[in-house]
């Protein structure tokens, strides 16, 4: 309640902006471990995301597949200093650990096997060895000569590393404990160039609240696009839940049961989202044009900003 108050009342400045690359938004990463599979994949519409994860080659094991919370976060956290400082060399010192602290982790606290600096070191390795693909149906109408029309189709894909290049160093004596200074990565070209293309703007309160489900992040970042979307057009956005569920819900067995997870995650992110605006759950989500962007597009972020789609 005190964080719903504190973003109701105040309105977001630009430190309290965090961004997510679009493509994630519209297909997400997994809620739980896939386990040993060679290969993890999401559909939403024409788009398919799919992720293999990458192989230690000094033991020949595989990484494992980033799943849950902790590489969603770092995903909000990489895109936002791509965004702000267009470079694809990231240092992970400092700034890593006071994004973490900002959202209530700690890179130095958490010896458990559930902590927090064991789950960071472990994702962080998933994610960055990870590779990352977008594949897209295409379709077009063809016009010939004499008039006459076929319909051709094709396909678009990017295959993608997160981060080809870097070092990551951790406290022999202490393994639970990160020691990111003197850590860095170097963004894959292809994939840094697909999270600066068209960020999603979202405000870190509200990441903050949301942070122990990743069911919630991810309707929380796709319902600020979907208000973006529905607020620019005028018109509201309905996703039936059998759609929603193959963009979000993989690991659901059933329909009952993700629409279920998604209205007690929605109750999560009505809290903080306090200018979304949504329809009837009966169907599925229904998101109406008078709802606001949780922050406005990154060009269009000032301090004195009133709530506006344009």
């Amino acid at each position: 309640m005190d964080a719903a108050a504190e973003i109701a009342l105040d309105r977001p400045t630009e430190d309290d902006a965090a961004y997510i690359a679009r493509e994630l938004v519209q297909c997400t990463l997994p809620h739980k471990n896939p386990g040993n599979v060679t290969l993890w994949r999401r559909t939403n519409g024409n788009l398919t995301l799919a992720i293999q994860p990458g192989i230690n080659i000094q033991t020949g094991d595989s990484y494992g597949y980033p799943y849950g919370t902790i590489p969603r976060l770092l995903l909000f956290w990489i895109t936002t200093e791509a965004v702000q400082a267009r470079k694809r060399h990231l240092e992970l010192g400092n700034s890593l650990s006071g994004f973490m602290h900002e959202l209530g982790l700690s890179t130095y606290t958490g010896g458990g096997p559930r902590g927090d600096t064991k789950r960071l070191r472990e994702q962080m390795q998933r994610l960055f060895n990870a590779r990352i693909s977008f594949h897209r149906d295409l379709s077009r109408t063809v016009t010939a000569k004499d008039g006459t029309t076929e319909q051709q189709h094709g396909t678009a894909w990017m295959n993608m590393e997160v981060a080809p290049e870097g070092e990551l160093w951790w406290d022999v004596k202490n393994p639970y404990q990160a020691a990111l200074w003197g850590s860095w990565i170097e963004f894959g070209d292809k994939f840094f160039r697909a999270i600066t293309a068209t960020p999603v703007p979202v405000d870190v309160r509200a990441l903050r609240e949301l942070k122990r489900s990743p069911l919630a992040l991810d309707l929380y970042a796709w319902l600020t696009h979907e208000a973006y979307r529905a607020c620019k057009s005028g018109e509201g956005r309905f996703v039936a839940w059998s759609l929603l569920m193959e963009q979000l819900g993989a690991e659901y067995n059933t329909q009952k049961n993700f629409s279920a997870a998604v209205r007690a995650a929605l109750r999560k992110v009505a809290t903080v989202y306090p200018s979304l605006k949504l329809g009837s759950l009966r169907a599925g989500v229904h998101t109406q044009p008078e709802s606001f962007p949780a922050i406005q597009p990154r060009e269009r972020v000032t301090l004195d900003l009133k709530p506006s789609c344009d």
